[in-house]
């Protein structure tokens, strides 16, 4: 008997979820490219998980709470900004923001070089509304506050007025 580590060999799973460097479904909002990593359909719904790559001098939504999911956001590279309530927060390469239920919140790239982060979404509720802002700009509909704010209620999600 040998006392080498036994190996298996991988087999194929069909439950398995395997995104590559090239793959994944990707939505354009702005001067932000999102891909979506993850959109719920391999998770029961319970985690999405996008990439977004932030171009320089790229603000952030308006301020706004969510009811029925948290956010955190992992950045990659560069330095974005998250405003939470009246504090800003400048996250570097290597930071992880949580952001729980209710808490006021937005983000921007306000350097001169692009950012790239990754946002988690439990459950994935906010894919969607990230399908639906490209649409809308899509649809040659412009995107005002009044239609994004509308966007955002479908999702739970509101302005967070108090830090308007």
């Amino acid at each position: 008997m040998s006392d080498e580590p036994k190996t298996s060999r991988p087999t194929a799973d069909p439950t398995l979820s395997v995104v590559g460097p090239g793959d994944g479904e990707n939505i354009l909002l702005g001067t932000t490219r999102m891909r979506v990593l993850e959109d719920g359909s391999n998770t029961g719904h319970r985690l999405g998980l996008t990439e977004s790559v932030l171009a320089p001098d790229t603000p952030g939504p308006p301020q706004h709470r969510h009811a029925r999911h948290d956010e955190g956001f992992y950045v990659i590279s560069g330095t974005v900004r998250f405003t939470v309530g009246d504090r800003d927060h400048d996250a570097t390469a290597g930071t992880l923001v949580m952001v729980p239920l209710g808490a006021p919140h937005t983000f921007a790239n306000v350097t001169d070089q692009p950012a790239v982060m990754l946002s988690i979404l439990t459950p994935d509720l906010y894919v969607q509304y990230f399908r639906d802002l490209q649409d809308m700009m899509a649809g040659d509909k412009a995107l005002t506050p009044q239609a994004n704010i509308r966007t955002m209620s479908r999702y739970a999600t509101e302005p967070a007025t108090d830090f308007a």
